[in-house]
């Protein structure tokens, strides 16, 4: 009589979780400028409250996936309360390895990111990979076409 153990084989997926980290103006300043001269940058400011943010994330995930040369920082402008949200959104969307969550006051962070910006969501603003430069930036939802655009000026 034979006697068969069975054999259980367990795959472990490593599915990268997103850090999310406090941001002030000046944090996600040096952030930006520590790939000067490597890659572009884009910054997008947007919350979960926000449907127009909300629409355009994952097409702004996509074009980071296409390009290695472009680093794309989120910054959430959520609440610190609603950070588990952000953070389960974040990691639905495979957002890695770092992504933020604003942390100072409205007029301090604006002020402090751009001047310029009146502080409607959402907002992105576009670096120049070689010298740091802004380049480009808007307020509002946009296009996939307006983005590659802005992309591809930051890259040339």
């Amino acid at each position: 009589m034979r006697i068969f153990t069975p054999i259980f084989i367990i795959f472990i997926t490593s599915c990268e979780q997103t850090e999310l980290l406090p941001a002030t103006a000046e944090t996600l300043t040096d952030r930006i400028f520590s790939h000067k001269g490597e890659r572009a940058v884009l910054v997008n400011v947007w919350a979960l409250w926000c449907l127009p943010c909300v629409e355009e994330f994952p097409m702004i995930v996509n074009l980071q996936k296409k390009n290695n040369d472009l680093e794309v920082i989120f910054v959430s402008a959520d609440f610190e309360d609603q950070s588990q949200d952000v953070l389960n959104f974040l990691n639905e969307h495979n957002v890695g390895p770092v992504s933020y969550i604003k942390n100072q006051k409205d007029e301090a962070f604006i002020q402090g990111l751009y001047p310029k910006w009146s502080g409607t969501l959402p907002f992105t603003i576009v670096y120049a990979k070689k010298s740091g430069l802004i380049i480009d930036s808007w307020e509002g939802k946009e296009s996939e076409e307006r983005f590659q655009r802005s992309i591809s000026k930051a890259l040339n």
